[in-house]
């Protein structure tokens, strides 16, 4: 399996999603540091100098979202993660959640991509990008396509309770994606980072809103959702989502690893 570089991010998109599309999906989603130890390897040479990021994180200009961590020149926010590709019905059926969250919660919005995370978003020095690449390119090349069924409404909070997340959580595929978790936190613990979380709730966020709004979110709010997911035509089989790439995004990079 042969890691591929598939893409780049503005500048500004790259602000936005560090603040907080790269750790949006998770019980406790906030970035994390690395640890204080060293990494294990020697460090790297002839690598081209890094590129400078400009530009100061005005939360304004991204919904109200507060960045996780300040900007550091050599620091990348990186995060693992599976891509979901949204279908029209996928959307359609978006489009009814939102709706109706709204009427709970008027400020909740669509997320405009969707994604399964095995990793925390964590910080990466530019001079490892390469390595870790490397590294998890060796560690995921025996993993085959599977797919997972997301199917059980659940209400998330980031770990610094500044978002709330409504997202799918995965009913069938959890050993899968354990055993894929298992690779990446092999490969992460290699450069002193932090591992993702022991007990997962595996899931992909569909809208979030700023704040920790998940009490008026829940109980009767979650109950209306679910039964809009299960009397949704053809949910069944609108929610089995196969899995045929991973993708590991650091700073503005995106590198894809083919199931």
């Amino acid at each position: 399996m042969q890691a591929a570089l598939v893409g780049y991010s503005s500048s500004e998109e790259e602000e936005e999603k560090e603040a907080g599309g790269g750790c949006q999906d998770s019980r406790a989603q906030g970035c994390s540091w690395p640890s204080g130890g060293r990494p294990r390897l020697p460090p790297p040479t002839g690598l081209p100098e890094e590129p400078e990021e400009t530009g100061s994180y005005d939360s304004a200009r991204h919904g109200g979202r507060i960045r996780a961590f300040p900007h550091e020149r050599g620091s990348w926010a990186t995060h693992i993660y599976l891509p979901c590709r949204a279908q029209e019905e996928f959307l359609e059926l978006l489009e009814l959640l939102v709706s109706r969250a709204c009427t709970y919660v008027p400020s909740v919005a669509a997320m405009q991509e969707f994604h399964l995370s095995l990793s925390q978003c964590v910080v990466l020095r530019y001079h490892w990008i390469g390595p870790f690449v490397r590294s998890l390119q060796q560690r995921l090349a025996a993993f085959h396509r599977f797919f997972c069924v997301a199917e059980q409404v659940k209400v998330y909070t980031n770990e610094n309770k500044t978002r709330t997340f409504i997202g799918l959580e995965v009913s069938t595929g959890h050993f899968q994606l354990l055993e894929l978790v298992s690779e990446v936190d092999r490969a992460l613990e290699e450069f002193d980072l932090p591992t993702f979380y022991k007990d997962p709730s595996f899931h992909i966020s569909l809208a979030w809103c700023v704040g920790d709004l998940s009490g008026r979110l829940e109980g009767q709010c979650l109950q209306e959702l679910q039964d809009i997911v299960d009397r949704f035509e053809d949910s069944a089989l609108l929610l089995r989502i196969q899995w045929d790439e991973i993708r590991c995004k650091s700073g503005n990079k995106y590198f894809s690893f083919p199931l």
